[in-house]
């Protein structure tokens, strides 16, 4: 597991993560089993390690596997792998689809005011 995600095996647990926070950002990003995602999703969880470490308590980071959380994919309307979703009292103020790097990852986190 990486170090400060949170990886949610179902829909509810997601939920319980992200209603935790209370008031704390949360970076959700989003993998995927398939082959063809699996090489972004793993270059993602580096990234995001990285990222959330250095924001520490400031953020909530949660790795959620579209196969494992559907409900929560249709929710935010994730369409692949990776996707970030950047949520704020639960309610999505950012999506990215694609991979990011660590540069593109902050920029992000900073345009929508984290």
């Amino acid at each position: 597991m990486t170090r400060g995600v949170h990886r949610p095996l179902e829909d509810r647990e997601f939920d319980f993560i992200t209603g935790m926070a209370q008031g704390t950002p949360v970076l959700a990003y989003f993998t995927g089993t398939w082959p063809k995602a699996v090489e972004a999703s793993r270059a993602m969880d580096a990234v995001v390690a990285e990222v959330a470490g250095e924001y520490g308590a400031r953020l909530t980071a949660v790795r959620t596997d579209i196969t494992r959380c559907p409900a929560t994919v249709r929710r935010y309307g994730v369409a692949g792998a990776p996707t970030v979703v950047l949520l704020r009292s639960g309610e999505a103020v950012a999506t990215h689809a694609g991979p990011l790097t660590a540069s593109g990852l902050r920029d992000l986190l900073e345009e929508a005011g984290f």
